[in-house]
């Protein structure tokens, strides 16, 4: 199937501020344009207007709530398919539902796009009133083997197409690193347990003094970690430096002697791949679907979630063995070329194609 004339309306979040979904809409719509698209996005994380209603807990959603679904239904108007990121939580009750719901109403095509790590608690929580509202869809795509066999579990087949990594952007730049710079990019949220991070990045100062740490991104963890660091005697080699665009992210990558992933809970994370894709070597936990994207001992290192010691004990065996950090580069540059648009784009040609062909999903009893 050729992409070119596709009408899609992707509905999904966009930067400000930068993160893994918001950068996947963007790219995506920008990709699917350059191939002959009309693409329409309806943003679920517009600015509050005024501005005033974000402070109102009880009543902002509802300000955001009736302008999205009036852009919903009138995208429907000249749209083929919806192309619906989803997540956990209230974002799937208040973002992806009505999405699901409109699409129905207006008789178009509905692919849900779900890429919530937190997905298995979040079904067995809320399993009958999603998959109600799942089985009005066309299809379930998610990006990863590991998000899959959740769905699985709940009777629920889906299809996968795994994110797409800018290789243009993302790049190694050949140069060899000057000192030891560790890099954490994820938000300052609890389920990325960036203590973890910061204890590692203590016991590693220990043996590298002149080592430092910058953590991009940001979150209602910040001052608390930002204490933490204080509290380790680190604060004056860790640089919070907020979020960055992804430009500033990919040179920061490249400057990056090893990208430390503290997360608890994880699905395909982007940040992974982008520092695979930029030659840093990266240590991980092996929560949820990373192992399936990062081979451990072969284009990276797998650590368990909260092992502080582990952690720090991996990053120093890549600063001191650059031979053996250079290897697992290597393999990890290989490891994302199947993760390039000329790769991915034949799969969302086939998942649009089966939808406009009248395909639903599948919901069996779990």
């Amino acid at each position: 199937m050729t992409l070119a004339g596709l009408r899609v309306a992707i509905v999904g979040p966009l930067p400000p501020p930068e993160g893994g979904m918001a950068n996947q809409t963007r790219q995506l719509a920008e990709l699917l344009e350059r191939e002959g698209a009309e693409v329409r996005l309806v943003r679920t994380n517009a600015p509050y207007r005024p501005s005033f209603v974000q402070q109102l807990r009880f009543v902002r959603e509802p300000f955001r709530l009736v302008p999205y679904v009036f852009q919903l239904w009138h995208a429907a108007a000249d749209a083929d398919v919806f192309h619906v990121m989803a997540n956990s939580g209230w974002a799937w009750h208040l973002r992806a539902a009505p999405a699901v719901l409109i699409a129905r109403a207006r008789g178009i095509s509905c692919v849900v796009n779900y890429r919530g790590g937190e997905a298995r608690e979040f079904l067995e929580r809320s399993s009958p009133a999603v998959l109600k509202i799942m089985a009005y869809a066309s299809a379930l795509v998610v990006p990863s083997a590991f998000l899959q066999g959740v769905f699985e579990r709940w009777g629920v087949r889906s299809s996968v197409v795994p994110n797409i990594i800018d290789l243009e952007r993302f790049r190694p730049d050949g140069s060899s690193k000057r000192y030891a710079h560790l890099v954490v990019a994820r938000g300052l949220e609890r389920i990325y347990d960036i203590p973890t991070a910061l204890r590692a990045f203590a016991l590693i100062r220990r043996e590298v003094p002149e080592a430092r740490l910058t953590v991009a991104g940001s979150g209602p963890e910040r001052a608390a970690l930002v204490r933490l660091s204080v509290d380790l005697a680190i604060a004056d080699a860790v640089n919070f430096c907020g979020r960055l665009d992804r430009d500033e992210m990919a040179a920061l990558y490249r400057s990056a002697s090893v990208v430390l992933n503290p997360s608890r809970v994880d699905n395909m994370p982007n940040s992974v791949l982008e520092a695979m894709a930029s030659g840093a070597p990266v240590v991980s936990t092996n929560a949820g679907g990373v192992p399936l994207i990062l081979r451990h001992d072969v284009c990276g290192i797998l650590v368990p979630p909260g092992d502080q010691v582990a952690m720090a004990t991996a990053a120093l065996r890549l600063l001191r063995d650059r031979a053996y950090a250079n290897r697992l580069s290597q393999a990890a540059l290989q490891e994302v070329q199947q993760y390039a648009w000329p790769q991915v784009r034949q799969r969302w040609a086939t998942v649009y194609a089966s939808a406009r062909a009248g395909a639903r999903i599948e919901v069996k009893a779990a």
